[in-house]
């Protein structure tokens, strides 16, 4: 796995793959690479001219790339509701859902219009809803993968099952880290799930170590010099985007990938390095957690599956 890279990935030819967050950074690099190999990808993304930006970009790579722009928002279910109804009207079977899209602010906490703070309804509840609503034409496809782009930060993380919406004592960087623990718990559990009803796809997990992507400036934007020099050392650390999206790549292609399986960089720390296999924190792979979430996730949002 130590030599693997994007020139490796197998041809996709005839496979629709679904992209979240699509329209910048890991998600940017995660379709023009599935595009270049010959899949037909759905950039799933909340603002469709940035993402009709994106695909344009793809296009002067890859110019024979088929690509399909779709709004998306992941806060909102009725947008998730939306999206996965018109989706799965024009392609009833699906071979790869990417959930990448996620959030990361500093600051106050903010709720969506369904009131459910940011963090938690973006990287969790609208991917489960979204995933959920997807399943059957995932079933359809014949070896249809889910991938959960988790981080290195859920591995610090404790969820609050009495407070996921983080009401009682907010600290953004803590909510982030608890979304982040909750999309891999997620993960984890959707397999466990799906080998029990004996179904054909496979959920699989990545995370891009630390990685230069647009997500920490945007952070930091409202934090003054200060946050600018915060976000600046932060970089400095960092791998390249290309580097960084390797493992969900690999999560999402290669060959001999089996569910539950989680990848990230070899290096120390798992911040930067080659494609490995790595272990989630021990809370994320308690399946008790796991069960518990799921519970939470359906009732909150009120897509049931599995």
């Amino acid at each position: 796995m130590n030599d693997w890279n994007a020139h490796l990935v197998p041809p996709q030819h005839g496979r629709v793959a679904v992209v979240t967050g699509a329209n910048s950074g890991l998600g940017l690099s995660t379709a023009a690479a599935l595009a270049r190999h010959g899949a037909r990808v759905m950039l799933a993304v909340r603002d469709v001219p940035a993402g009709e930006r994106a695909a344009d970009e793809i296009r002067k790579a890859a110019p024979r790339a088929a690509l399909e722009v779709r709004r998306l928002d992941l806060a909102s279910l009725g947008s998730v509701r939306e999206f996965a109804a018109g989706l799965t009207a024009d392609h009833p079977a699906i071979d790869l859902l990417v959930n990448n899209a996620g959030v990361v602010l500093l600051g106050e906490r903010r709720t969506t219009v369904d009131g459910f703070e940011l963090h938690f309804a973006t990287n969790v509840l609208g991917h489960f809803a979204l995933t959920g609503l997807l399943l059957d034409a995932l079933d359809r496809a014949e070896l249809a993968r889910v991938v959960h782009v988790s981080s290195l930060s859920h591995k610090k993380a404790v969820l609050d099952f009495h407070d996921l919406m983080s009401e009682k004592d907010f600290d953004a960087s803590r909510a982030y880290g608890r979304s982040k623990l909750g999309t891999t718990a997620f993960g984890l559990e959707m397999d466990r799930r799906l080998r029990a009803s004996r179904s054909r796809v496979t959920s699989v997990l990545a995370h891009p170590g630390l990685t230069s992507t647009n997500l920490t400036p945007r952070a930091w934007e409202n934090h003054g010099f200060m946050g600018g020099v915060a976000a600046r050392l932060f970089l400095l650390r960092t791998q390249s985007v290309e580097r960084g999206v390797l493992p969900q790549l690999y999560a999402a292609t290669a060959l001999g990938v089996s569910g539950g399986q989680f990848f990230g960089p070899s290096g120390k720390g798992e911040r930067r390095g080659h494609v490995a296999e790595v272990r989630p924190s021990a809370e994320a792979a308690d399946p008790t957690v796991g069960s518990r979430l799921w519970a939470a996730a359906q009732d909150l949002t009120g897509v049931s599956y599995l």
